[in-house]
Parts: C-alpha cells; sequence; structure tokens
C-alpha cells in the first residue's frame, strides 16, 4: 500500500535510538519528527543517540522536544519505583508537541511484552493522541511498528488497513547501508536477520491502532521481558525485574485515570 498521507506531517515516537531502521524507507520518504524517550545507553550506560541524530540528518527527518531525554537505566527504574509523574508529565509535552507541530499522524513502538520500555512508549503515544484529539483543531491517525522477533510474521487480517512499504532494490540497499553503519546495535541487527532473513528489513508494517490506554489481554503473561529479566538478575546485571501486573499495568491505569481527569 502507498503512504496515504504523502504531504501530512508525521511524526515517530519510539523508546530507543535504533528503532527507526525499523521503518527507514518510511523515514526517508515522510521526514517525521522524533521523538526518542532514551539515550539507549544500555547496561553498559554508553549512548547512541548520535547514531540516529545523524541518520535523521541525512535524511531531512527532525528531532522532538522529546529527545534521549533518558537513560536505559533510569526509565526502567522509573518503571520499578512507580514514578507515575514523570511519564505523565512526559505524555502531556509530548500532546502538547504533536497539536504545536500539527501533527497528522504518528508512528511508534508497539506493544509486546517484549521490553517494558517498548510497551511504555505505546502506552504514552496512545494517551498523548487522544489528549491531542480532544484539544487540537484536527484528528491524528495513530500507527505502531513492531520490533519483537515476529515483526514480518504479521497475518493478513493483522495487515487490514495498514501502511506497508515493499523496498525495492535500491531502496534496500539504502536500508542496508544505514542498518550497517548502526555499529551499536549490529549484533541485534545479525540477530534477526538470522532468525528472519532479508524479509526482516525488506517489507516495513504500520499498523493503524486505536487509542485506547489499557494493555490488559494483549500480550501473554508472563511476558517475554519478565523472562528475561529473571534470567538478568539472576546473573547479577540487575536487582529486581520489572513485572507487568506490579509495575507495567499500574502505569497504564494512571496514564487512563490521566487523560479521563483532563
Amino acid at each position: 500500500m502507498a503512504i496515504p498521507f504523502p504531504n501530512s506531517r508525521a511524526a515517530l515516537v519510539i523508546a530507543h535510538p535504533g528503532h527507526e531502521l525499523r521503518v527507514y524507507q518510511w523515514l526517508r520518504l515522510t521526514r517525521p519528527l522524533c521523538f526518542v524517550l532514551t539515550d539507549g545507553s544500555g547496561r553498559a550506560g554508553k549512548s547512541r543517540l548520535d547514531s540516529t541524530s545523524r541518520l535523521l540528518q541525512q535524511n531531512g527527518a527532525g528531532a522532538g522536544s522529546i529527545y534521549g531525554r533518558l537513560t536505559d537505566h533510569s526509565i526502567y527504574a522509573a518503571i520499578i519505583k512507580g514514578e507515575f509523574d514523570l511519564f505523565i508529565d512526559l505524555t502531556a509535552e509530548l500532546a502538547r508537541e504533536l497539536v504545536r507541530e500539527e501533527i497528522e499522524y504518528v508512528v511508534g513502538d508497539a506493544i509486546e511484552g517484549y521490553n517494558p520500555a517498548h510497551d511504555v512508549c505505546r502506552l504514552m503515544i496512545n494517551a498523548a493522541v487522544k489528549i491531542a484529539n480532544r484539544t487540537g483543531k484536527h484528528s491524528i491517525s495513530n500507527f505502531e511498528i513492531s520490533l519483537a522477533p515476529r515483526a514480518t510474521n504479521y497475518t493478513e487480517p493483522e495487515l487490514a488497513n495498514a501502511i506497508w512499504l515493499d523496498l525495492d532494490e535500491d531502496a534496500l540497499a539504502r536500508k542496508q547501508e544505514a542498518v550497517n553503519g548502526y555499529a551499536e546495535i549490529a549484533p541485534d541487527v545479525d540477530r534477526i536477520l538470522e532468525r528472519e532473513g532479508l524479509r526482516a528489513i525488506q517489507k516495513e508494517f504500520l499498523r493503524p491502532v486505536s487509542t485506547c490506554i489499557p494493555c490488559d489481554g494483549i500480550i501473554p503473561e508472563p511476558p517475554y521481558y519478565e523472562i528475561h529479566g529473571e534470567k538478568q538478575v539472576a546473573a547479577g546485571h540487575y536487582d529486581r525485574v520489572i513485572r507487568y501486573r506490579e509495575h507495567v499495568n499500574p502505569l497504564a491505569k494512571a496514564l487512563r485515570q490521566y487523560t479521563v481527569g483532563l
């Protein structure tokens, strides 16, 4: 399907730098305003924001007001500590920017139970779009991109009304060059290509989503990030496991209550 909003103002909202590569061709075509919650520093504490900044600049895309605002450590700590006000304030800022920049559609991380920061990013997007649609002059459409291993294994019903781009040889070569040039995520890309093949980067899917904020029933329990987190704690890398019921779902409820209370 061709992009239905070729001349519209788009925003990309992602939890970590590097996620933009999943929709690199779309980014090249639309030049969105890009919001990034964290610096992607991970356990090593080394930011990868510069690589995303370079990629955006090369393709004429801009950086939003929220851009590497948190470290990976700080966002995970905030989720565990239940610092709802932090996420509510960021959501309110994002909503204001969507209205101020006259954004017409938003693309961002999906809820998949793969990484808690990804899921929280989607919760924030949904809340911000809901607020912006209530306070702005026009309605904002809402789309998600998958980052989990099943990113290219959509069923036909799941792709109904989706935006999808099938990259030709030249576009694929440009995307491969961009992916290869993003050294910080090279190991992740290699694993994805080994598992999914070239189709992992040859097709780009943007699925329409509603602005509902709860995530009950969307992901299997326990989510992957709990299982992975338990292994990381056992290895001594972290002190606590982020739990869906204990940490993420209460944040979802706080965001929903905030949007209702406005």
